[in-house]
């Protein structure tokens, strides 16, 4: 499934299956992706592995009733088999009196995030540029580990009332950490150009905090001045966007319950949902075909839109945003593609103003404490360090933290401006570095 004909003729198939069984209305999704990865450790690569993939999911409508059955075969046989199993699994499944017909066509917005370059990045290409940041990491006296990965995928939704949404993406990611022998570094980043990445930087980064932080202070827990750059703010109030979903609302489970339309953030906090950002990735259609539509979700502050797939919007009354994940499904819709407004602060000026703080690289293992407050608790790690008299004076030992968002984003002093950001999470956003006060240390952890 390259291309939008093969994707057709695979759809045609489906429908002859369907009609077969006496069912008229019929979506299928279909994904196809290669997928390679040179990993590295100990200074040398350690493995290049490579996956091509095919998916087909087929979702019939039948009187009420939906289900779901896939296969990863797409001859003629395991196309038959695969809508038998759908339109099966339909008959027998408890009629939704919430469900909708199957989506109209409708036009959403064009976006070029292919490069064949980048789709047909080989092992040794891959291999010269981690041989090139590995020599960085070396010449520092320091071990580096990592993975560069490349490929490309395609997506496509069709269905019987005539929806043909296609979407196609190339993507690499690089990510490096630099290990000395009580300290670390950490860079990563993710581009859908190939080109628009620098191991050699991102080496230079981790190795410089690897450097930066030997010998690190224990500092007592307590609330400090925190600068988090871009990856740890992604980390963090990355956590909290699967609540500005109207099906989330509805149930009770998101944070925004009794607070859309309320000022619960600070002046300075602006965050939108945009498919087509330019440091964007991901389709300009949803799960049922429905194009995204672009919505501010925090304007200086207060609360302002929310994501509506088709159910959740006729029973609001409101108007679909293309947010829907796949049906059947239990969640609804999530905004996909998060910005989050800047500044003109650089992190080595929101340094040079900090009296005394600490400069935080990256969050992980971070778990909800409290839902409503969106509460966090986790810990830093590979590049942590004590600012004071407006420079960088010694790494420190990491913190375990335990922060509410709604307070950290009311204390936000300073923004640079946004970058793509990557982090701990598998999803990256365009976020910007955030000074913060009186951020919430727990505890020094042991390692």
């Amino acid at each position: 499934m390259r291309d939008k004909a093969a994707a057709e003729r695979v759809f045609e198939q489906v429908q002859a299956a369907a009609r077969a069984l006496g069912v008229s209305e019929v979506e299928a999704m279909m994904a196809s992706g290669n997928q390679a990865l040179t990993r590295f450790a100990g200074n040398a690569i350690s493995q290049n592995v490579a996956e091509q993939s095919t998916l087909l999911s087929v979702r019939p409508a039948i009187d009420g009733r939906t289900a779901r059955a896939s296969t990863n075969r797409l001859d003629a046989d395991s196309i038959r088999d695969v809508v038998e199993q759908a339109v099966a699994l339909t008959r027998l499944s408890e009629p939704d009196p919430e469900l909708l017909p199957l989506a109209s066509p409708a036009e959403y917005a064009a976006v070029r995030r292919h490069f064949e370059a980048t789709a047909r990045t080989t092992p040794e290409e891959r291999a010269l540029a981690v041989s090139e940041a590995i020599r960085v990491v070396e010449d520092a006296g320091q071990t580096a580990a990592g993975i560069y990965s490349t490929g490309d995928s395609t997506f496509a939704l069709l269905n019987s009332r005539g929806v043909r949404a296609w979407y196609e993406e190339s993507l690499a990611r690089f990510s490096i950490t630099a290990m000395a022998g009580d300290s670390s570094g950490w860079a990563k980043a993710s581009a859908c150009y190939h080109g628009d990445l620098d191991p050699p930087s991102l080496a230079h980064s981790a190795a410089r905090k690897a450097t930066q932080s030997t010998a690190p202070r224990e500092l007592p827990a307590g609330r400090y001045t925190v600068i988090l750059e871009p990856a740890a703010v992604l980390d963090l109030v990355g956590q909290m966007f699967g609540d500005f979903s109207a099906t989330a609302i509805r149930d009770g489970r998101s944070f925004l319950n009794d607070r859309t339309g309320r000022k619960i953030f600070g002046d300075n906090i602006t965050i939108w949902d945009d498919a087509v950002h330019p440091l964007q990735a991901g389709a300009p259609f949803d799960g049922e075909g429905v194009p995204r539509q672009g919505l501010t979700l925090v304007e200086k502050g207060v609360v302002r839109d929310i994501a509506y797939c088709r159910q959740a919007a006729a029973q609001a009354g409101a108007a679909a945003t293309g947010h829907g994940f796949p049906l059947p499904n239990e969640y609804g819709e999530a905004p996909a593609n998060i910005v989050i407004a800047g500044g003109d602060v650089p992190v080595a000026k929101m340094i040079a103003g900090t009296e005394r703080g600490i400069l935080v690289t990256r969050l992980w293992y971070i778990r909800e404490v409290d839902p409503y407050e969106k509460i966090f608790t986790g810990m830093t790690r590979d590049g942590t360090f004590l600012v004071e008299g407006g420079r960088v004076i010694a790494g420190v030992r990491n913190f375990r933290f335990n922060q509410s968002l709604i307070e950290m984003l009311s204390s936000v002093e300073a923004l640079s401006p946004p970058e793509r950001a990557s982090g701990e999470e598998s999803f990256d956003m365009v976020a910007p570095a955030m000074k913060v006060s009186n951020f919430n240390f727990t505890e020094v952890t042991r390692f």
